[in-house]
């Protein structure tokens, strides 16, 4: 299943707030994202539907593994370009905001690209 930006979204919250809290609850994601838990039920039941997240103890959502996968490549997209971002004098505030848009549109070419100069320039400046 091709996943959309918001599912992306909902994948790459439930993975920070699993390694912030080692278990990610509804309530957890809507206080994060500012929805309603009505809403935040409605998308964790398409995510599980489509196999990307399972419930334990009734309230714990867990990655699956392909929901880990789609998660840990959008994270490392957010990471990679709002990092670039700052570099390049973007304030930390706009490339947050900028990547978090970016990561879902950026093609694999120029991520990876952007990703080998990133990874160059830290090379360089730890030297």
């Amino acid at each position: 299943m091709k996943t959309n930006e918001s599912m992306e979204n909902y994948l790459e919250t439930i993975l920070i707030l699993e390694q912030k809290n080692n278990y990610v609850r509804a309530i957890d994601i809507a206080t994060e994202l500012g929805f309603s838990k009505p809403s935040i039920s409605n998308a964790i039941k398409k995510l599980r539907a489509a196999g990307y997240v399972t419930i334990e103890e009734k309230t714990h959502i867990r990655l699956t593994d392909t929901g880990r996968a789609i998660a840990a490549a959008t994270y490392e997209r957010h990471c990679i370009l709002s990092q670039a971002l700052m570099r390049i004098g973007v304030s930390q505030e706009t490339a947050l905001e900028d990547a978090c848009r970016m990561e879902h549109i950026i093609s694999e070419e120029t991520f990876l690209a952007m990703k080998r100069h990133h990874l160059a320039h830290q090379n360089l400046a730890q030297e």
